[in-house]
């Protein structure tokens, strides 16, 4: 049996210190976060709150046209519980130039055009709130490589990456992330009708209990299988944590000096100081 059951209290606690530490050792007091409406960023923005301070986070709300009413809603609710400043810009005119050179277009194709849309504007208003740019990924996605390199995976810090997703939902819930966040199906909404579910082909629950025996444990594919985890899924997702490496990397350097940067040259704050 596995068992992904955390101590909520004690992961609050981390989380919110290493917000606390990472944002001011780079000199900063403030920071911005994309609020999608859904749960992974409703998590980031309540613990950067905690750690910050309400008056000290900014919220944005980035809607594109076909987004759905429920997104923007769900993410209100957030905003007006925490009592934060927020900003909602509508990407669609940014978007929709490149969208409609192709009227082929794909939905992944239109999705990451969304997403790295998204990080444009919260680098943006990064530098006029003088805020860092906080992550809302976590750890089922970065591992199954479900996000957008350069899009929703941009960010200076990251304080969910370690949690997977029925985690990040039993946090959320003991943090009081509203109702409707918690219970609604799990979307980028990128498209309509889209679920994070759906696409992947799997639920969060089955994954993330597979995932922590292969990555958390160690566990061999086959020590899985005869865990009862079906062999064709064991491999369909290991294939899928493997192509996916390089979404997890910063880009490869080749090296020619002494000192390459990320092999040789490492800076103070890489030594763990």
């Amino acid at each position: 049996m596995v068992d992904l059951t955390i101590n909520t209290d004690v992961a609050r606690e981390i989380l919110t210190s290493f917000i606390r530490s990472e944002v001011t050792r780079v000199g900063y007091s403030r920071a911005v976060i994309n609020l999608s409406g859904g749960l992974d960023s409703a998590l980031s923005c309540v613990l950067v709150v905690e750690a910050l301070g309400a008056e000290n986070v900014l919220a944005l709300r980035l809607p594109y046209r076909t987004s759905s009413p429920d997104s923007l809603e769900h993410a209100q609710l957030l905003i007006d519980q925490l009592r934060i400043p927020s900003e909602t810009i509508d990407i669609t005119p940014m978007a929709e130039p490149l969208i409609q050179r192709d009227p082929n277009i794909s939905n992944v194709r239109k999705g990451n055009i969304l997403a790295r849309m998204r990080m444009i504007v919260l680098y943006d208003k990064s530098e006029v709130f003088k805020g860092l740019p906080i992550g809302t990924s976590n750890k089922t996605e970065i591992l199954l490589g479900y996000s957008t390199l350069w899009g929703d995976m941009a960010s200076a810090i990251n304080p969910i990456g370690d949690l997977y997703k029925t985690q990040v939902r039993q946090l959320s819930r003991a943090l009081g992330v509203p109702a409707p966040i918690l219970e609604k199906p799990p979307s980028a909404d990128l498209w309509q009708g889209q679920t994070d579910e759906g696409e992947l082909g799997f639920t969060y629950d089955q994954v993330d209990k597979l995932l922590y025996l292969l990555v958390d444990q160690r566990y061999s594919p086959q020590e899985c299988i005869e865990e009862g985890f079906d062999e064709k899924f064991v491999h369909a997702v290991i294939g899928r944590v493997r192509r996916n490496q390089f979404k997890r990397m910063m880009p490869p350097i080749a090296k020619l000096s002494n000192r390459t940067i990320g092999y040789d040259f490492l800076y103070l704050r890489d030594w763990g100081t």
